[in-house]
C-alpha cells in the first residue's frame, strides 16, 4: 500500500527539535519529501549547520517515515544546506507561537 503524503507529513510533524519544542514540518526544516520507485526520499535542514541535534532529528524522523511504508521500501534522509534555512519557510503557526509574526 502506497503511503499518502499528508501521512507522511503527519509523521513528520511528531518529530520535536528538542531546542525550540516545535515540530520539523512546522518549522520549516523539511525541503523534499518524494516517494519515488516504492521508496521515500527526505531532505532535511537544521536552523544552523551548528545544530549539536541534527543527526538525532534525522534519525527521528527516519523511524517515523519508516513506520509508515512497509518494511521492503527504503528511506533515505538526507541533511542539506542549501538554501539556508530562514525564519520564512516557518509556517504561520510556529511564526505566531516565536512572536515573529509581524
Amino acid at each position: 500500500m502506497t503511503p499518502v503524503p499528508d501521512t507522511l507529513l503527519d509523521a513528520l510533524r511528531q518529530v520535536i527539535d528538542p531546542e525550540v519544542g516545535m515540530n520539523i514540518v512546522d518549522l520549516g526544516l523539511v525541503y523534499r519529501l518524494e516517494l519515488i520507485d516504492a521508496s521515500i526520499q527526505l531532505d532535511l535542514t537544521m536552523t544552523s549547520p551548528a545544530c549539536p541535534m541534527g543527526e538525532g532529528i534525522a534519525n527521528e524522523a527516519e523511524a517515523a517515515l519508516q513506520a509508515c511504508v512497509p518494511a521492503a521500501w527504503p528511506v533515505e534522509v538526507k541533511l542539506v544546506w542549501e538554501p539556508p534555512w530562514t525564519p520564512e519557510r516557518m509556517s504561520e503557526t510556529a511564526r505566531r507561537r516565536f512572536g515573529w509574526d509581524e
